[in-house]
C-alpha cells in the first residue's frame, strides 16, 4: 500500500510538470514558512498576554522532536524511494540519508502541535502548511507516504508530551523575566495588549 500510493503520486508528478518547481521549492525551503509561523505564535501570545509558555515551547519542542527522530531514522535505515524503485520521476536532491521517518514531516508535525497550543487559527494555518509539505516530500520522491505520516505523529507526540513537563518551568521563567528589562519580549505594552485582547474578542 505504501509503495502503491507513492507510485500513484509519482504518476501525478509526471502528469503535472507545471507543479515541479513550486513543489520542489516548497519541499526544500518551506521550513522558512514554519519559522515565520513560530514567530507569529510568539507575537500573538505576547500581544494577548496568554499562551506564551506554549509559544516559547513550540520551537524548542520542534528541535527536540527532530533530535529524537535521528536515532529512529538510523535504526530503521529505510532506503529512499529513488534508491529502490526503478524508472520513477525524481525531483529531489538525491541523498544517502535514510527515509523513515521524514525529518521535514517531524518538524512540521511538531510545529503544528505547538501552535495549536497557542492559537487554533495559527494551528490551522500550520496544519495546511504541513499537509502541503508532506505531500511535496512524496511528490518529489524524497519519501514514501508512511515516512511522512510517521514524522507527523512523532513530531506532534514529542511536542505535546514535552509540553506537559516543560510548561510550568517555562511559565516560572517567564514570570521572572517579566520583572526585568526584557519584559517587552514576554508582554506587550498595556495599550498593545489591550488592543490585542479586544481584537481577539471580536
Amino acid at each position: 500500500m505504501n509503495t502503491r500510493l507513492f507510485l500513484e503520486i509519482n504518476d501525478l508528478a509526471r502528469a503535472t510538470p507545471w507543479l515541479h518547481d513550486p513543489m520542489a521549492g516548497y519541499a526544500k525551503y518551506g521550513v522558512v514558512l514554519f519559522a515565520v509561523l513560530l514567530l507569529a505564535g510568539w507575537w500573538t501570545a505576547r500581544l494577548r498576554g496568554a499562551g506564551l509558555p506554549a509559544a516559547i515551547w513550540a520551537p524548542i519542542g520542534m528541535l527536540l522532536a527532530v533530535a529524537v527522530n535521528q536515532p529512529i531514522v538510523s535504526a530503521v535505515h529505510e532506503a529512499r524511494p529513488y534508491t529502490t524503485l526503478p524508472d520513477i520521476l525524481v525531483l529531489a536532491d538525491r541523498s544517502t540519508d535514510p527515509s523513515f521517518p521524514s525529518d521535514h514531516a517531524t518538524m512540521a508535525g511538531a510545529v503544528v502541535a505547538g501552535l495549536l497550543l497557542v492559537s487554533w487559527r495559527l494551528g490551522l494555518l500550520a496544519v495546511a502548511a504541513a499537509a502541503v509539505m508532506g505531500f511535496a516530500r512524496v511528490y518529489i520522491a524524497a519519501h514514501y507516504p508512511f515516512d511522512v505520516l510517521a514524522g507527523f505523529a512523532l513530531g506532534a507526540a514529542v511536542t505535546l508530551l514535552g509540553y506537559l513537563v516543560a510548561r510550568h518551568p517555562i511559565a516560572a521563567g517567564l514570570d521572572r523575566l517579566e520583572r526585568t528589562r526584557l519584559r517587552p519580549l514576554v508582554r506587550a505594552s498595556g495599550g498593545a495588549a489591550a488592543h490585542g485582547a479586544a481584537a481577539a474578542g471580536r
